[in-house]
């Protein structure tokens, strides 16, 4: 019987950083491997495909810096039950008529 494969649908999966990650907070994993105990997926920023790196797969349970899923900063807030308002807690500048995170 074969051993049963770890996170089977991690390749395709997408993710939300906590905290900015290089940059960028949405990735998606395009590629896993194995090496002996330790699984390791390939993450790539949404929005710019050079951004990339490797990650031990068992650190997307860890709730503090993932979340599954795209998830907005205020679907983020509302799952971590932060009850403080997004601008209070985002660095903001105002850019012309917009504000912009910084």
């Amino acid at each position: 019987m074969s051993k049963k494969q770890k996170f089977p649908y991690l390749v395709g999966s997408k993710w939300t950083a906590q905290q900015k990650t290089w940059g960028w907070r949405h990735f998606q994993v395009v590629n896993r491997k194995s090496e002996g105990n330790w699984l390791f997926a390939e993450m790539v920023a949404s929005c710019d495909p050079n951004v990339r790196f490797w990650i031990n797969a068992k650190l997307l349970k860890d709730r503090s810096q993932w979340q599954a899923g795209w998830q907005s900063l205020q679907e983020m807030e509302a799952i971590n039950g932060d009850n403080s308002s997004y601008f209070s807690t985002a660095t903001l500048k105002e850019y012309g008529n917009q504000i912009i995170e910084i």
